[in-house]
């Protein structure tokens, strides 16, 4: 599979199908690895963040999650497939993961969300097999002691796939400091998943997410908690868009 390189990061030129893929091989093989869902929130997070941009440099996967990263790969001359969201991971490929049989564990979100969203999903997917579910404490990184008993929760329950949703990039330095410990095939951070699965929070209508204003609508949902995300930090997005542009044209320039 050809990579793309933008931002300082490099991002597989994967569709839903390539994943699919990907996550396939990685678990018929046994492999230990990590899938990265790379959004513009985590492109400003990446310039000032070193622990961030270790976890990035040793993904198994780095997919784009989110319309502005695929426009800025088609502006760029790098066109990117498709926008592969964690949010968007159980519409696409719910069907795969129950004719498959594979184990899932859901590890994120608020007490009784994660159980909710697996109810959620098993009405449409009946044979969806969801192996545990965890809703950890706040702060819970930094305890040893719950960490431990995370780890345990997820050796004994031997899932193919972990799906950890406490937020970036939180959720992918936590995956990145265990996965080797507890050793599943697959782990990915998916964000506010459980809460979009369980009704906790309604998700953009599909239009909204097409057109890229999605981030507008989690911003109408959540005003306290976002707007400084949404309106301040990653509107720095746009200035490190045109540097890109600036160095690409400076390296084609070269060229001629």
């Amino acid at each position: 599979m050809s990579r793309v390189n933008m931002f300082d990061v490099n991002f597989d030129n994967y569709d839903f199908n390539d994943l699919l893929e990907f996550i396939d091989t990685s678990i018929e093989h046994q492999r230990h690895s990590y899938i990265l869902t790379c959004n513009v929130d985590h492109v400003i997070k990446l310039r000032k963040d070193d622990e961030f941009r270790k976890v990035y440099s040793d993904a198994g996967a780095v997919v784009a999650d989110g319309m502005p990263i695929i426009w800025a790969s088609k502006l760029l001359k790098k066109p990117l497939k498709q926008k592969v969201s964690g949010s968007d991971l159980f519409t696409r490929l719910g069907e795969a993961f129950e004719d498959r049989g594979y184990r899932l564990f859901f590890l994120g979100a608020a007490d009784g969300i994660p159980e909710k969203a697996m109810r959620n999903l098993q009405e449409s997917y009946p044979n969806m097999n969801v192996v545990g579910c965890y809703s950890p404490s706040y702060g819970f990184e930094k305890n040893e002691e719950e960490n431990r008993y995370i780890i345990q929760l997820l050796q004994e329950a031997r899932p193919d796939i972990v799906f950890v949703g406490v937020g970036a990039p939180k959720q992918e330095k936590w995956i990145y400091r265990y996965y080797e410990t507890y050793r599943a095939p697959i782990s990915i951070g998916v964000g506010a998943t459980f809460d979009f699965l369980s009704g906790n929070v309604k998700r953009a209508p599909e239009l909204m997410q097409k057109t890229g204003f999605e981030w507008f609508w989690r911003l109408s949902q959540e005003p306290k908690r976002l707007w400084k995300r949404y309106l301040i930090e990653d509107s720095q997005f746009l200035v490190l868009l045109f540097k890109e542009m600036f160095k690409r044209k400076r390296v084609k320039g070269g060229q001629g």
